[in-house]
């Protein structure tokens, strides 16, 4: 198969953030995951409106593509801020300024890390952003936790370009494994 960026699950990530002149802007980004308790790492390719966005402001919100949300992310995923401005609100989204951080949080996606950015490297395009808040509405809790089965998360396939739903709990984290000690 030679060299393929072959990883399940990939979260589909929905990265917002402001223009220069304040209109919020929305991208689809899979390539990434939490690289530390407050930080998130994200791939993003240069030519981005995100990149200009954050020169300009420093800070972006991720939130997480769902069952219900699936064609506005993917719609903002294919097309570029760069071309249409106003591909935010096409999508149907609408923003809500974070009290954390200078970047918008997407109301009709339910769950939102506020980050300020550390660092984008124009080389590798890596961005790194310290998650100062989570934003969660109350539809998708349990007991005060997320629960991820009401936030009904969509996941990339890298292989097959497609969208996929999480199935059924299949364990027990940090429990499960007791068994064999």
């Amino acid at each position: 198969m030679g060299s393929k960026p072959l990883a399940f699950p990939m979260p589909v990530y929905i990265i917002a953030t402001y223009g220069a002149d304040g209109t919020p802007n929305a991208m689809n980004a899979a390539w990434g995951g939490i690289s530390g308790d407050h930080r998130i790492t994200i791939c993003v390719d240069r030519s981005h409106k995100t990149v200009a966005n954050l020169e300009a402001h420093k800070a972006f919100t991720v939130s997480f593509a769902t069952e219900d949300t699936e064609v506005p992310c993917d719609y903002v995923g294919i097309v570029s801020g760069n071309k249409v401005p106003n591909k935010f609100e096409i999508a149907g989204f609408h923003a809500e300024k974070s009290a954390y951080v200078d970047a918008p949080i997407i109301k009709e996606l339910p769950l939102a890390l506020e980050c300020r950015m550390i660092s984008y490297d124009i080389e590798t395009e890596v961005l790194v952003g310290e998650i100062v808040n989570v934003s969660a509405d109350e539809s998708i809790l349990t007991d005060g936790k997320v629960d991820v089965a009401k936030l009904k998360p969509i996941v990339y396939d890298t292989a097959g370009h497609s969208y996929y739903a999480l199935g059924r709990k299949a364990g027990s984290a940090f429990f499960d494994g007791k068994k064999l000690m």
